[in-house]
């Protein structure tokens, strides 16, 4: 039994035609066609696949089509505004906070919630923020560094 969707994407309206048991991550790169959001471990406990639902960042191998059903997905694609880097990604940029990539976008979704709901995080609640985002190359300095760099306005 196939189920219609209604979903804005980076700003996008889009009616699709899914599997209820269609995961969030696989609708967005399968038939959407962003591949920004990864595929890590599809168990919820790496980030990679981390995004935006009605401003909340998820993670969504652990989320289905369906239930965006309505909702405004925001993915890593949607951040860039007008040929320029939202300024999360571009202190991710100035301070290293990247290394082979493939963490990247499911932090710098995770970092932005981080900050939207604290806007002034100490170092101790960034890494709590992000304790949910597993990386293997960074060693995470960076990426902290990259959240306090935005924190004091100078992501951009």
């Amino acid at each position: 039994m196939q189920t219609t969707i209604h979903v804005t994407i980076n700003g996008k309206k889009r009616s699709d035609t899914v599997e209820p048991r269609l995961l969030l991550i696989h609708y967005l790169r399968e038939t959407v066609g962003l591949t920004g959001p990864h595929i890590g471990c599809e168990t919820s406990i790496c980030g990679a696949c981390t995004v935006n639902v009605d401003g909340k960042a998820i993670k969504s191998c652990a989320m289905f089509a369906v239930q965006a059903n309505g909702c405004d997905v925001l993915t890593i694609e949607g951040l860039a505004r007008d040929g320029k880097l939202d300024p999360m990604q571009q202190a991710f940029w100035n301070e290293h906070g990247l290394q082979c990539g493939f963490c990247t976008p499911g932090m710098i979704m995770t970092a932005k919630q981080i900050l939207e709901r604290n806007p002034h995080p100490t170092e101790a609640e960034i890494r709590d923020g992000l304790g949910g985002n597993l990386c293997r190359c960074t060693g995470y300095q960076h990426i902290v560094n990259a959240v306090k760099a935005v924190a004091a306005g100078k992501g951009a």
